[in-house]
């Protein structure tokens, strides 16, 4: 099968056109003619991962590794020293990110993860009906994402109803209509104007929101008669 015969499957399952005008999705490494036996899925890449990969692989990943203009190729520089290597291995690579996001991965940590009831989908946010306090609300989001410690904003002590959106959504924060957001990198500031809001806030973490790209994913390939691997990406910070 070829990058292009899975490129259009990967289209007609979460367009590509959706994606922001910022993202940088779509093939970014290879050539659409390139004979593919294998695909691996991750969230990002890392010299760990391309030097795991056999030669001829198609990388699928949520992240783009190329988001602005790339001028120059310098082995030591990043994402140069991801590149390089991919390039010499022949590995091709398709990014899905903010296409994929509106169109399978905010719904699946809703509704399959945290198991709320879905309200209603507006752009990237998913609206859930929780009707719980907030402190068993609380517990239940970092039991199910398995998050080793939460922070958040309280400005309810009962939550009626939530905004999803995986990833980094801080910057839709005045455009939520619910009680609470749950989105990830929230910042001191973006904690601030919540407040003055009057909107509760729980960060459910970058990596620990996507990193269910993957298994995701795998279920839409396993019926291209493909060796589909889900390589197990690494979050990039260590809590201490």
């Amino acid at each position: 099968m070829t990058v292009r015969e899975i490129y259009t499957f990967l289209d007609r399952l979460s367009p590509f056109e959706l994606q922001e005008k910022w993202d940088n999705s779509g093939l970014m490494v290879g050539d659409f003619s390139q004979e593919i036996s294998r695909v691996v899925l991750s969230i990002d890449i890392d010299a760990e991962l391309i030097d795991s990969l056999e030669e001829n692989t198609l990388l699928i990943t949520h992240h783009p590794i190329i988001f602005g203009g790339v001028k120059q190729l310098q082995s030591h520089h990043y994402p140069a020293n991801m590149l390089i290597p991919m390039i010499r291995k022949n590995i091709a690579n398709i990014a899905m990110h903010t296409n994929f996001d509106q169109t399978h991965l905010n719904d699946y940590v809703a509704t399959r993860i945290l198991g709320y009831p879905m309200i209603k989908k507006e752009g990237f946010a998913a609206y859930l009906e929780v009707d719980e306090p907030f402190a068993v609300f609380a517990a239940r989001i970092k039991k199910s994402l398995g998050l080793e410690h939460i922070r958040g904003v309280q400005s309810h002590s009962h939550i009626h109803t939530c905004a999803l959106v995986s990833g980094s959504g801080a910057s839709l924060l005045r455009s939520v209509e619910a009680d609470c957001f749950l989105t990830g990198d929230i910042k001191y500031h973006d904690a601030m104007e919540a407040k003055a809001l009057g909107l509760s806030m729980i960060d459910i973490g970058h990596y620990e929101s996507e990193r269910f790209f993957g298994e995701i994913l795998a279920e839409h390939l396993k019926n291209l008669g493909l060796s589909v691997i889900i390589s197990p990406s690494k979050n990039p910070f260590t809590y201490l």
